[in-house]
């Protein structure tokens, strides 16, 4: 035998023994791991970790939630090309393979002999699925061994499309975006079906190095990786030579593209992340990609927050400006653009408000050059409000030019507004506004301040103040339940009180300082009489006004116990005393607000709907009675400015506290209950003459403008329990429907005065003594 032939056959023989000892080893292996590798119904049912999204009503993305973005598709939705590329680019044996290459395993132990370092090659599509899926990212031959056993292990299970598929969605891609779909949105924001073969074969390039490789932080690197994903799909022919050329001769386009919220909720956000959390554990809230449609309306949201911005800006123009919020040198003005746009960059933006510096002033117009490096000219409409602020109610002079305001240099806050640019400043005072649907109590806007990146504080869920007049309709309404109507007669005449649960001695008076004497309670309630309002609850009780006030669904054991109560000092929330006026607006029952609508699962199933219980609170006549008196107060009261709106649907009340320190409104028709509330977080005055009627109410018939511009007027019919009488506005009496200077009024049956010929009958003089309801 030759010494070749003999060579050769001692080669064959240590070769067949590594052979041997290699699929010993490996069979060893999969006896020691096997038990610890996960079982197959895991590997078939594998969930992928998809953010939750909140929408509105009508489908608009509010906020997503998640560590992780990703937009699961199915494998059909991603353009074959794109397919193509991955398998191009990272397992070109992919369809022949079991789930190990083993030629390419091969490729790197024998890198690995040569150089003793680890080098490229043998890791397949399924075997990076397997470390994906279930196995950490450290390197090292045991978590290599565990990897190659569960990739088998999936071949075995899983055809190939349905590898691909969770490959595509599972593979990290660079920027916190996970799976094709997900990358598509991030560097192009546009979906799948609209990216170019050079874009495709960008996101393909990344999975081998998301950080190295990525279009956005190395555009060079990421150009390299692209061509050769492109030569690779020449080399196997999936594409020809000239959309080969083409796509190699394609800039890098890549942007970051954030996915952009089309609706500014985010204290509804945050409310339904809470709730979220609450329900399903942080994990599962983040992970499981539940889609959560709540009730807001979209159209809604806008209207709320841009009325309650411009309000908050009115107020602030009516106590004068504070000055810049710095003043720039003329080296800076007069240097590169670059310098000055980082200088400007510096400063915050809160709100909608841009931040500009001033370059020239010209009479009574200024010129400022803005963040954004767009020049704008602001005219004198917005800027002639601007006398210096000396105090809360104390203002400088006004001024002629814009020299009196500005000075060039000034690093100013501007906002856009349909009648041009004006100089503007962050508000001090913070506001409310919630409005829901009365039927059901579905929220359909709600903002909880200014600014939520400024302060993510809710004022209309978190925020208990004092509502003054505003809670004046509940007592109001206790009244009517206990017997009074709303020509019963009051004094409004001067009281003193000596309550230890208040002070030692207790002197109300009205917001005025005036006293009118005997005053029905419908007059009383439309121009908001404080001490009509005493004596009302001192006649018909604390307790059973409190056990009335209940059934609108405010907690009693957070009421005041004294006379306090008739003027608002209880402490609540907008989104309470909206829930209270609800029960005025849809006939007497209560109703439970809520914000969720439903909860849909990944694959679309109802994990939760909202239920809408509704309960009697008080009776259809009560309610119809306070409607009519509450439309009063906007017909001819302290809402009178309403009148503007042109409806007469409107009902609702004002409501200031002690030394303004807060302003109210809650109003409603049939569609929409919504509450204003403004004043400061820290509490103080927000000055001289800041009604309800003058800092909220604005907002909430800005809002409701536009809310209700297009729905026809609330029909409200009238109970049959109800008849409606000529009175004698002084009296209260009843008088023949041809009396002079009569008014209508609407009692109750029970509650109905006698008719004229019954009170002459009776003996009746006609005096106060003989009045049908009495004085007190």
């Amino acid at each position: 035998m030759s010494v070749i032939v003999r060579r050769s056959l001692k080669i064959f023989a240590g070769l067949a023994s590594l052979g041997f000892l290699a699929i010993g080893a490996l069979v060893v292996a999969y006896i020691v791991l096997a038990p610890g590798l996960p079982s197959v119904e895991s590997v078939r049912n594998v969930e992928l970790q998809v953010p939750m999204r909140v929408y509105t009503t009508e489908g608009e993305l509010i906020e997503e939630f998640g560590d992780v973005r990703r937009t699961p598709v199915e494998l059909d939705e991603i353009p074959r090309s794109m397919v193509e590329a991955f398998i191009a680019a990272e397992d070109q044996r992919f369809y022949q393979h079991p789930g190990v290459d083993y030629e390419g395993i091969a490729r790197a132990v024998w890198y690995l002999v040569r150089t003793g370092e680890k080098g490229p090659g043998g890791s397949t599509i399924t075997m990076q699925l397997a470390r994906n899926l279930f196995l950490s990212s450290e390197q090292t031959y045991l978590r290599k061994l565990r990897e190659i056993l569960l990739a088998l292990r999936i071949e075995q299970e899983l055809d190939k499309e349905k590898i691909l598929e969770l490959y595509l969605n599972r593979i990290y891609l660079g920027q916190r975006a996970y799976g094709v779909a997900a990358a598509a949105r991030t560097y192009y924001g546009r979906p799948l079906d609209e990216l170019t073969l050079a874009e495709q074969a960008t996101i393909a390039g990344l999975p081998k190095a998301p950080s190295a490789s990525n279009p956005l932080a190395n555009p060079d690197e990421s150009l390299r990786r692209r061509g050769y994903v492109l030569g690779r799909m020449l080399d196997t022919e999936v594409i020809d030579s000239d959309r080969y050329e083409q796509a190699m001769a394609a800039p890098i386009t890549a942007n970051y593209h954030r996915r952009r919220n089309s609706v500014d909720a985010p204290y509804i956000a945050e409310m339904a992340r809470a709730w979220m959390v609450e329900r399903y554990g942080r994990e599962a809230a983040y992970t499981r990609g539940y889609t959560v449609h709540t009730t807001i309306s979209g159209e809604r949201q806008r209207e709320a927050r841009a009325a309650l911005r411009n309000g908050l800006h009115a107020y602030d123009e009516r106590h004068g400006y504070r000055g810049p919020l710095a003043r720039l040198d003329r080296t800076v003005l007069e240097g590169s653009r670059e310098s000055l746009r980082e200088r400007l960059s510096g400063f915050s933006r809160p709100g909608d408000l841009q931040v500009a510096v001033v370059s020239a002033l010209d009479g009574q117009a200024a010129t400022l050059l803005t963040r954004a490096d767009e020049r704008v000219e602001v005219p004198w409409a917005g800027l002639e409000w601007a006398r210096p602020q000396l105090g809360r109610d104390s203002m400088g002079p006004a001024p002629d030019q814009a020299a009196d305001v500005l000075s060039v240099g000034d690093v100013v806050h501007l906002r856009e507004t349909d009648n041009g640019w004006r100089l503007a400043q962050l508000p001090e005072p913070q506001s409310g506004l919630v409005s829901l649907a009365p039927t059901d109590g579905r929220i359909r806007a709600l903002v909880g301040g200014y600014d939520f990146s400024f302060s993510k504080f809710n004022r209309v869920t978190q925020a208990s103040r004092q509502p003054g007049s505003a809670f004046k309709p509940l007592i109001y309404s206790a009244a009517l339940a206990n017997g009074l109507t709303p020509a019963t007669l009051v004094n409004d005449a001067p009281v003193v009180f000596t309550d230890t649960a208040l002070e030692d001695v207790w002197r109300p008076e009205n917001y005025s300082g005036r006293v009118f004497g005997p005053t029905r309670l419908r007059e009383a309630l439309t121009y908001s009489r404080n001490l009509v309002s005493i004596r009302v609850l001192r006649r018909v009780g604390t307790e059973p006004t409190i056990d009335h006030i209940e059934r609108f669904g405010l907690p009693g054991d957070r009421l005041p116990r004294n006379l306090s109560l008739a003027l608002g000092a209880a402490g609540v929330t907008p989104l309470e005393l909206a829930r209270a006026y609800a029960v005025f607006a849809n006939g007497g029952k209560r109703v439970e607000p809520h914000f969720i609508d439903r909860v849909v699962g990944n694959q679309g199933e109802t994990a939760y709907e909202a239920s809408a219980p509704v309960e009697r609170a008080i009776s259809a006549e009560n309610a119809w009675l306070m409607r009519s008196m509450l439309q009063d107060v906007v017909r001819e009261g302290t809402a009178r400015a309403a009148r503007e709106l042109g409806r007469d649907d409107i009902a609702g009340k004002t409501g200031t506290t002690n030394d303004q320190q807060d302003a109210w409104f809650s109003g409603f028709n049939g569609d929409l209950v919504t509450t204003v509330w403004v004043g400061f977080d820290e509490r103080g005055t927000l000055g001289r003459y800041e009604t309800g009627g003058r800092a909220a109410l604005p907002i909430w018939m800005d809002f409701m403008g536009e809310a209700l511009a297009d729905r026809p007027p609330t029909q409200w019919p009238r109970p049959d329990d109800l008849v409606t009488v000529k009175i004698d506005p002084e009296t209260g009496k009843r008088v023949p429907g041809d009396a002079a200077d009569a008014v209508f009024e609407t009692f109750r049956t029970a509650n109905l005065p006698e008719p004229p010929s019954a009170a002459s009958d009776n003996g009746g003089s006609g005096d106060d003594d003989a009045t049908d309801q009495p004085l007190f």
